[in-house]
């Protein structure tokens, strides 16, 4: 049975003869059609080698992204038990940076990023608290300045930064844990 001549119809196989009719009923039923019969495994090997190479290739520019970050002792962000990947700070930039005026009525750094950063930084040295009912930890401290306001738009000093269980961060901003927001 060549691919031409086969259909899928409501998840099952149906074979057709190259010049009949599917309308005019001269349809044969078969058999499911299995993974195995389509796959190839030489298209899918090439498919992960630029995966890979593509992954690569992102994580090498995220890590000369981060590597330009405006924080003495940035690498703090970068340890195995505490790190900062790119994809999080982009998520803290976007809700909660004030420049980016995306959601509104959320808490928001008003402070400049370097000084969040620097927020970040420093809360590695805070002791990680469970969240009841998740899987991740908050890092709730004063940082000695007014950092931006919180979610009732309150002038705040607090931080709060969410890490995963191994520590990568996930998300920060301004004023403390409200329960069931994470």
């Amino acid at each position: 049975m060549s691919p031409a001549n086969v259909r899928m119809v409501i998840g099952q196989e149906k074979e057709t003869a190259p010049n009949t009719s599917i309308l005019a009923g001269q349809e044969k039923m078969l058999h499911t059609v299995h993974p195995e019969n389509l796959f190839s495994e030489s298209e899918w090997i090439r498919m992960i080698f630029l995966l890979s190479d593509t992954q690569n290739w992102l994580n090498e520019m995220a890590a000369k992204a981060m590597m330009q970050l405006p924080v003495k002792q940035w690498r703090k962000l970068k340890r195995k038990s505490y790190f900062l990947g790119v994809t999080a700070l982009a998520h803290i930039i976007e809700r909660h940076y004030y420049k980016i005026p995306r959601y509104p009525g959320i808490s928001k750094f008003t402070v400049p990023l370097a000084e969040v950063l620097s927020f970040l930084r420093d809360a590695a040295h805070v002791t990680a608290m469970e969240i009841p009912g998740s899987l991740n930890f908050h890092r709730t401290f004063d940082v000695g300045m007014v950092a931006g306001f919180d979610s009732d738009q309150q002038p705040t000093s607090i931080i709060t930064v969410v890490t995963d269980a191994g520590g990568k961060i996930v998300t920060a901003f301004p004023g403390k844990l409200r329960s069931g927001i994470i």
